[in-house]
């Protein structure tokens, strides 16, 4: 996942890049691929890669985390 995530983003940056160097009849469509296709497909894989193997409670405001968190704040001074 991680070498897909990686050939991906070169791709997309190089359709990107080449759209602006190269002056022909489809640069700008190459440049809107490129662009879709960092924001449309490599962003959300990115995305899942990192967030795969974490808990979302952990990163929610239910009351046990605020507790802990103003017990975390008054032990602190």
């Amino acid at each position: 996942m991680k070498y897909l995530i990686i050939v991906l983003v070169i791709l997309t940056i190089g359709s990107i890049a080449a759209g602006f160097i190269f002056e022909t009849a489809y640069s700008q469509k190459m440049i809107g691929f490129g662009t879709v296709g960092l924001f449309l497909v490599v962003f959300p894989l990115f995305t899942y890669h990192r967030w795969k193997d974490r808990n979302f409670k952990d990163y929610m405001l239910t009351k046990e985390n605020l507790d802990k968190m103003r017990n975390k704040e008054k032990n602190k001074f």
